[in-house]
C-alpha cells in the first residue's frame, strides 16, 4: 500500500475539512453561505457480463428483496438520505429530490446515475456518489450468488449547480 499523501502546502490547495490553524479534522462552516438550489448527479457502471445483464433485464432474478433494479433504486435513495451518517464530517442534508436511474448498457452493463437536490448552504455531491456507489453495490450483492465476476467501475461526479462553482464533466 502506497504512504499517505502528505497535506498541502499552499493555502490555495487548502484541504477543506482541515482546520487550519490546528491541522485537525473540522467541519466546513457553512452559516455564511447563501441557500440556493444545489443539484449533483453522479454515475456509476456496473459489468455484469452479458448472460448476466440478460437475466436481470428479463426479471429473472429476484430475492425477497425484490426485483434486482428495484431494489438497487431503492438503496441508492436510501444510502443518498443517510450520506451523512457514512462519510465523517459530512452536514447532514434534509434532500429535496433523490432520483436513482439505472439503464442498460450493452452489451454487458448497466449504467446507475443519482440525481440529488436540495434547497441549501452546501453541495449534495457527496449524496449523489453516494447513492449511485451504494445502488451499484446492491447489484453486487443481489447478483453475486449468480456469478463472482461483477466489476463496479467509473463512478464520478458528473455535473454539479448552485454552489461557488458550477461543474460540468466534458464526455459524460
Amino acid at each position: 500500500m502506497p504512504d499517505s499523501p502528505d497535506l498541502p502546502a499552499s493555502p490555495d490547495a487548502r484541504l477543506t475539512h482541515i482546520d487550519p490553524t490546528t491541522g485537525q479534522p473540522a467541519m466546513v462552516d457553512v452559516s455564511a453561505k447563501a441557500v440556493t438550489r444545489r443539484t449533483a448527479t453522479a454515475r456509476s457502471r456496473v459489468v455484469l457480463g452479458a448472460d448476466l445483464l440478460a437475466r436481470v433485464r428479463h426479471g429473472e432474478l429476484l430475492s425477497g428483496k425484490g426485483p434486482v433494479v428495484h431494489t438497487a433504486i431503492l438503496a441508492g435513495v436510501m444510502a443518498a438520505k443517510k450520506t451523512a451518517d457514512l462519510i465523517p464530517l459530512c452536514h447532514p442534508l434534509g434532500l429535496d429530490d433523490c432520483q436513482v436511474r439505472i439503464v442498460v448498457s450493452p452489451p454487458d452493463a448497466l449504467v446507475i446515475e443519482c440525481t440529488a437536490v436540495v434547497m441549501g448552504r452546501t453541495g449534495v455531491e457527496m449524496e449523489a456518489l453516494t447513492g449511485a456507489s451504494v445502488a451499484a453495490l446492491t447489484v453486487y450483492d443481489m447478483c453475486k450468488a449468480v456469478s463472482s465476476d461483477i466489476v463496479i467501475q467509473d463512478t464520478r461526479l458528473l455535473r454539479k449547480t448552485g454552489g461557488k462553482r458550477d461543474f460540468q464533466r466534458d464526455g459524460q
